[in-house]
């Protein structure tokens, strides 16, 4: 997982945001207006009093008393008025910021590499996705605008306190210099917190995940409880940092607490010694105090607010670690097209690493130079680890070779745009899976072309279905448009690993590279998927990871592979009298054919 390699100020962090504010920024600014209109209304209240008390008040004329008494009322349903109005300005735009920024990190997530994806945990992706978005909405909403207008209200508040007599104001501000150490304090170990609360709730989610998606492995072995002690001993690491969060906030919220009413007690002693001695009339000395009271809600709002401004820096943080990930997989500035694709596929020089591999490691990859003819269909065949997979990643450029190119009909793979090589690339894996949507859809997942409930798209489906022996799904409760449930697991390995060959199969692609995806059917399903294959694979280039004898018999050639490189290329009985290490894998793959052809029968 990475991590920013700089750690930006919070205001240079939260400005980041600025791209995604800016076209609501009017709206914004109305609701920053409204609310600073509802805290100067609350701020001309004390003004009121002071006039009433030395007023009418002191006078006793009844009729002023019942103006000034109305005065407040009007004064009051106003800053309600105000308050309602931010709420009406803020409200929509901030669900629209949330809205753009879910947008681009999830079109983020569709276009980073695989590599990205290998290195990130789900669930960190998932609590950034929800978790982190949706605090920021609330922060730009809600956490902004009160720090801004709170902030403001203090200075033009403790203007007024210095109008009623310097000393009560400058005793006012010199009490309350605590708040600002304490808070300062706050920001740098709450920040702290709350990233590895975040981090932590993420390493949660990703365990949740795991644990639903692997829920019958954990059932057929009897690990629940080891899941459960692992999620209890995550939980609990949460729930401390939580506590030492809310440590932090307790603390500053004590000073918030303390200090304004030692300020109040304070002020209250000289307030009365001013009087006494006629520097300070009693409309002042109320007014003041009111003014101080009407203070005192922006003063102790800092504390959750200056919580919420961290917590909100830390989110955009964890959503930005995203955004500026590094994308090496993208479309060239100037790419080239293929008009009529052959289908000739080629490997020139090709080596492969993974970024994380330590310098003295060989290439997974090692110098692969191998060429497919249009129309021909050839088996990779190797021992556990050679590079079978890895290899079949290449062409669609799932990963980008580290040296050397992929070429399809002459032209490097990198020069496509990314579209226009998937379409004429197709793959189906050996781990088959479905999305959360009926059988019709993900079978014509490759083909947006197609109106998914118009003839053509119902007769590619009808053929693709029957090339991968997946008409089983016309015995499902609703047909092809039974929905299969998450990532298939409604259905059996073998059917999932049907519907994907279907997907792969309608997608008409010049080039079909298949990672054994025949790994989990039955030999008697397998002959009539090879039967059927057969007459698609007579005009497509097909590029194939073998682990079964009668997969490498559907072969025009077979390509051997040793630890990262092809040793030998030839037909099937060529190899057979030629490749030592060839008749040593195959005689392998009988062995396990008959193994599984004996389990079959016993079942």
């Amino acid at each position: 997982m990475s991590s920013s390699p700089q750690r930006l100020s919070t205001p240079r962090a939260l400005a980041r945001l600025i791209p995604f504010v800016k076209p609501v920024m009017p709206r914004l600014i109305g609701g920053v207006i409204a609310a600073f209109g509802a805290a100067l209304v609350s701020l001309l209240i004390p003004l009121v009093l002071e006039a009433a008390v030395d007023g009418p008040i002191a006078t006793g004329d009844i009729p002023l008393i019942v103006w000034a008494a109305a005065g407040v009322l009007v004064l009051g349903v106003l800053e309600a008025f105000f308050v309602w109005l931010r709420r009406a300005f803020v409200l929509s735009p901030a669900t629209r910021v949330e809205y753009e920024i879910r947008q681009q990190f999830y079109r983020r997530l569709q276009r980073l590499p695989v590599s990205f994806h290998d290195r990130w945990q789900s669930g960190q992706l998932l609590s950034r996705m929800m978790q982190d978005i949706n605090l920021i909405r609330r922060w730009l909403a809600f956490g902004s605008i009160l720090l801004l207008v709170n902030v403001l209200t203090i200075i033009i508040g403790a203007f007024f306190l210095f109008r009623w007599h310097w000393a009560l104001g400058v005793t006012f501000l010199v009490v309350s210099i605590p708040l600002w150490f304490f808070g300062f304090r706050f920001e740098r170990t709450y920040g702290v917190l709350a990233r590895q609360s975040q981090d932590q709730a993420g390493d949660l989610a990703t365990s949740v995940e795991e644990s639903v998606h692997g829920i019958r492995v954990l059932k057929a072995f009897g690990r629940g409880k080891h899941a459960l002690q692992k999620f209890t001993a995550q939980v609990q690491t949460l729930r401390t940092t939580e506590l030492r969060k809310a440590r932090e906030v307790g603390v500053l919220w004590f000073w918030l607490e303390v200090v304004p009413m030692v300020a109040f007690a304070v002020c209250l002693l000289i307030g009365i010694w001013l009087a006494s001695q006629d520097q300070l009339t009693v409309g002042e000395l109320f007014a003041f105090f009111a003014m101080a009271t009407a203070l005192r809600w922006p003063l102790e709002s800092l504390g959750f607010l200056f919580a919420f401004l961290v917590d909100a820096r830390t989110a955009t943080d964890r959503v930005f670690e995203v955004l500026d990930e590094t994308n090496d997989i993208v479309d060239p500035v100037n790419p080239k097209t293929i008009a009529q694709p052959r289908g000739e596929l080629a490997f020139r020089g090709v080596h492969f690493r993974y970024q994380d591999a330590r310098p003295d490691e060989r290439d997974l990859i090692d110098g692969i130079d191998l060429v497919l003819q249009p129309g021909e269909t050839m088996a990779l065949v190797g021992l556990t680890g050679s590079g079978k997979t890895t290899l079949t990643t290449l062409p669609a450029r799932l990963y980008d070779v580290t040296q050397g190119a992929v070429e399809l009909d002459g032209v490097d793979v990198r020069d496509l745009t990314l579209e226009e090589l998937r379409r004429h690339v197709a793959m189906a894996f050996e781990d088959a899976t479905l999305f959360s949507s009926s059988v019709r859809e993900n079978v014509l997942l490759g083909r947006d072309d197609l109106r998914p409930d118009s003839p053509e798209a119902d007769a590619v489906l009808a053929e693709s279905l029957a090339i991968a022996q997946a008409q089983f799904v016309h015995e499902l409760p609703d047909g092809v448009d039974t929905l299969v449930g998450e990532e298939g697991l409604s259905l059996s390995g073998g059917q999932r690993q049907r519907l994907a060959l279907a997907r792969a199969v309608a997608a008409r692609p010049a080039v079909l590279v298949l990672d054994d995806p025949l790994s989990a059917l039955d030999v008697d399903t397998e002959a009539l998927v090879e039967a059927a294959l057969r007459r698609v694979l007579a005009t497509t280039t097909a590029l194939i990871v073998a682990h079964r004898p009668s997969t490498v018999a559907m072969a025009d050639r077979v390509a051997v592979l040793e630890a990262g490189r092809v040793t030998a290329v030839g037909t099937h009985s060529e190899l057979l009298r030629t490749s030592e290490h060839y008749r040593y894998v195959i005689s392998s793959f009988e062995a396990e054919e008959r193994t599984q052809r004996e389990t079959e029968v016993n079942l």
